[in-house]
């Protein structure tokens, strides 16, 4: 054992984490067995960390749930929580859908902000192909630090939304979309092409990286940095 990471023969925990970045080790589920998560989680947990785990199928679920009943689970989004240390959530993260096919992408960025303390307001189904539906919520929308755009298909969303507001924007493209959308890429190129200033784009599908980064930024709007 180091004083700066703990080796449990498969994976190495980094225990400075928090020290360093502020925000504790998020634990990437999909390639892992329920054995190695429990082990993980419960050594996270007896160094008195919070412990989040993304990607988590509802058998990795349910088998960490019958070893920490206080263990929350997002279906949709397919993240695990265990929270030891409450805090209070600040500031706010609006989190907008163009359809209801993205909102597990959307599910996850928004447990992984709320996970990392920022307030959350979601707005799902404002796509493109029926815009008055954002024109009705966007001045809801503006009241937020950052906005967390999700869309398959074309990707218009983010970019749609960076040009009615003031505040930053991280687009995530998803995989959602027919056979020429070729699962994600056509999103994502529209995203990064995308001639409205502020918008950030993270990888196809990326739902926690977007999540993570806006609270951040959310958190230092909140500070006054």
């Amino acid at each position: 054992m180091s004083d700066k990471y703990i080796d449990i023969d498969f994976a190495k925990l980094d225990i400075e984490r928090q020290k360093r970045r502020g925000c504790s080790e998020t634990v990437f589920c999909e390639s892992k067995t329920s054995e190695q998560l429990i082990k993980i989680f419960t050594v996270l947990k007896n160094q008195g960390q919070n412990v989040i785990g993304t990607r988590a199928s509802l058998e990795q679920a349910q088998a960490v749930k019958k070893i920490f009943a206080d263990v929350s689970y997002n279906t949709e989004g397919r993240v695990l929580t265990l929270v030891q240390n409450q805090q209070e959530l600040v500031g706010e993260v609006a989190i907008c859908t163009g359809g209801t096919g993205d909102i597990p992408v959307a599910e996850e960025a928004a447990a992984v902000a709320k996970f990392f303390g920022s307030n959350v307001k979601k707005y799902y189904d404002m796509g493109v192909a029926g815009i008055h539906r954002l024109f009705d919520k966007i001045e809801d929308i503006r009241k937020a630090n950052v906005i967390i755009a999700v869309a398959g298909m074309e990707g218009a969303l983010g970019g749609i939304i960076a040009g009615l507001v003031d505040v930053p924007v991280i687009a995530v493209p998803t995989s959602v979309g027919y056979g020429s959308s070729f699962n994600g890429l056509s999103a994502l190129l529209t995203m990064l092409n995308s001639c409205a200033e502020g918008l950030t784009v993270v990888n196809i599908d990326n739902g926690f990286n977007a999540g993570y980064s806006a609270s951040q930024i959310n958190k230092l709007i909140v500070k006054g940095k």
